[in-house]
């Protein structure tokens, strides 16, 4: 098992707002599971361009990269996942317009998950899905769920020797609904070299009723 790209984690030198130090907080843990390297990531939020926490989303982002390129291979088997907190292109937000000139979308997060991409990782759920307007978040505020006000900001990177295995993705709308307090994001699902048990996730039949929302 890996964990913190392979260093010690150093306690957060200040207590007021551990994400300006992402580096020092447990955001990555590694380990192999039949035969396949996971590595499960919580990037940091950047709560507000340009900020402190912004470019220390920007360094963390860069720290994995170089992890990558130091430690791991393209043609291995690995998996790249979590919360990475980028909408890699305007197809994964719902109102680029008024999306652009915040976190999560700006050009250098986005160059950022491209450089992943170009080392050798392919977005599995991409791979399958071109849609648009599926996402894997939603503010809990306004009604954003119900009018599919979202971001794709989810997401399960793979290098070849997985994406060739891929057989089916999606991403588990009902599970947003859960109860009493559901999160805020729901999860992407991939299934390798044969389909898993089937389940609803909740998009078939949901567009209507959402375009109905949103004229309202």
């Amino acid at each position: 098992m890996i964990t913190n790209f392979g260093l010690p984690l150093d306690a957060p030198a200040t207590a007021d707002a551990p994400d300006d130090e992402p580096l020092r907080e447990p955001r990555m843990i590694a380990g192999v599971c039949d035969g396949i390297r996971v590595v499960s990531l919580y990037a940091p939020n950047g709560r507000t361009v340009d900020s402190i926490f912004y470019k220390a989303k920007l360094a963390w982002f860069r720290r994995l990269q170089q992890w990558l390129v130091d430690t791991r291979r393209p043609d291995e088997a690995l998996v790249v996942g979590g919360d990475l907190n980028v909408a890699p292109v305007d197809a994964d937000v719902w109102d680029p317009a008024r999306c652009h000139g915040g976190t999560h979308v700006s050009a250098p997060e986005r160059k950022a998950f491209a450089d992943l991409c170009a080392w050798g990782l392919t977005d599995a759920y991409r791979k399958l899905h071109a849609e648009g307007d599926r996402y894997s978040w939603w503010d809990y505020r306004a009604g954003m769920f119900h009018k599919n006000y979202g971001m794709r900001i989810d997401h399960l990177l793979v290098t070849r020797p997985i994406a060739e295995r891929v057989v089916w993705a999606d991403i588990d709308r009902e599970a947003r609904k859960g109860k009493p307090i559901p999160s805020d994001h729901a999860p992407v699902i991939v299934d390798l070299d044969q389909p898993g048990q089937a389940i609803d996730v909740g998009w078939e039949g949901a567009d209507a009723r959402i375009a109905a929302r949103r004229k309202k």
